[in-house]
């Protein structure tokens, strides 16, 4: 009988001990697939919000109905909806709104790096009217409650250090094929406001008054957006290089710090930067204090889908963090003041990846000073 006593007494002690609390606020970039129907996003938002997504960013391209079908998604399996679309690579708009090179190519025939890198040129009235006309028709879509902005920046000028090998590149200063732009209008702006004739300097990578004329071009387009969408009632998140400082602004113009919009989503993938998971902290320090705290930063972490023969994968974009890697990615990224992290991608997640992540989330951490 005392035995039968204190079995039981065992039993209703450890149904009393609660489960550790999620500790972490976690997102995921997915972009929709071809055969995707509304029974595989509910199977796969059911799936990830049982594992601690809290919010998809998700790509469905332009097209309203898809982005519609899986907010209500999203919705249905208790998560944020962020309609994640690029902004700044487009094909098929007038020739005139494409960004040109120091070399005077225009990216909509010569294109850097790939062929997808149809870039077009900040300054130029016809993007911001067609990107305001596409994020407000996508802000107007109940079931939204983000813009999540991507690619709102230039060409990379300088490639993150892990893909100059995949592109067979030497970026040891910035090459007029990937140095943009200097089309007719940004070249009489920045004349206009500074006196300084661009096309008439030796070397435009050491003028510091042409890189802070393109990041304020790139800030002022970001905010007539913010000021689109906000008037909608909704909000605007961003994927942004590492930094900013140290990566984003001189990388691809990005002086994100100064945009207002609602929360920033940094990308920060150590592997292409050739470094390991230690990276994340002193970077998620620097973004956090770059915006003073005011503003969420949610630090981006690649999956490594294939870890198990990570060694052997020449693609750096085929890297990523392992299952063991994961622990240190997170405490990181929420010890040095990220409000969260967020997975790209929860499709390359494996089961190893998950019960990494899930001890990860339910830790308690402190920020450090």
């Amino acid at each position: 009988m005392k035995k039968l006593f204190i079995a039981l007494a065992a039993v209703a002690l450890t149904a009393c001990v609660k489960a550790p609390e999620k500790t972490v606020k976690v997102y995921a970039w997915q972009g929709e697939g071809g055969n995707t129907t509304e029974q595989t996003l509910q199977a796969d938002f059911s799936k990830w919000h049982a594992h601690g997504v809290d919010g998809m960013c998700y790509n469905a391209g332009h097209d309203t109905e898809k982005i519609q079908r899986a907010a209500k998604a999203a919705h249905a399996n208790g998560m944020e909806f962020h309609a994640w679309i690029p902004a700044m690579l487009q094909h098929g708009l007038d020739s005139t709104l494409y960004a040109v090179n120091r070399k005077g190519e225009s990216a909509y025939s010569v294109q850097a790096y790939v062929p997808y890198y149809k870039c077009l040129c900040p300054n130029q009235e016809g993007t911001a009217e067609f990107l305001l006309n596409l994020y407000g028709k996508v802000a107007d879509i109940p079931e939204v409650d983000y813009i999540h902005l991507d690619y709102i920046r230039y060409v990379d000028v300088i490639l993150a250090r892990g893909l100059w090998e995949k592109y067979g590149l030497v970026m040891d200063e910035e090459y007029p094929t990937a140095d943009y732009c200097y089309c007719d209008k940004c070249v009489a702006d920045f004349k206009a406001a500074t006196g300084i004739d661009i096309k008439s300097v030796e070397d435009p990578s050491k003028c510091a008054e042409w890189a802070q004329f393109r990041c304020d071009l790139i800030t002022k387009l970001v905010n007539r957006i913010a000021d689109e969408v906000h008037g909608k009632g909704k909000k605007v998140s961003a994927a942004v290089f590492p930094g900013p400082d140290s990566h984003a602004k001189w990388m691809v113009r990005q002086e994100w710090n100064k945009w207002n919009i609602d929360a920033f989503f940094p990308m920060n993938y150590n592997d292409f930067y050739l470094e390991d998971a230690s990276w994340l902290a002193p970077i998620v320090k620097e973004e956090v204090a770059s915006v003073q705290g005011k503003k969420p930063v949610y630090s981006g972490l690649f999956i490594c889908e294939d870890w198990q023969n990570k060694a052997n994968i020449k693609d750096p974009e085929g890297h990523g963090l392992i299952p063991s890697e994961i622990e240190e990615a997170v405490r990181g990224s929420m010890e040095n003041g990220a409000a969260g992290v967020a997975l790209f991608t929860p499709g390359n997640m494996t089961d190893e990846h998950w019960k990494a992540f899930d001890k990860a989330i339910h830790q308690p951490y402190t920020v450090k000073p």
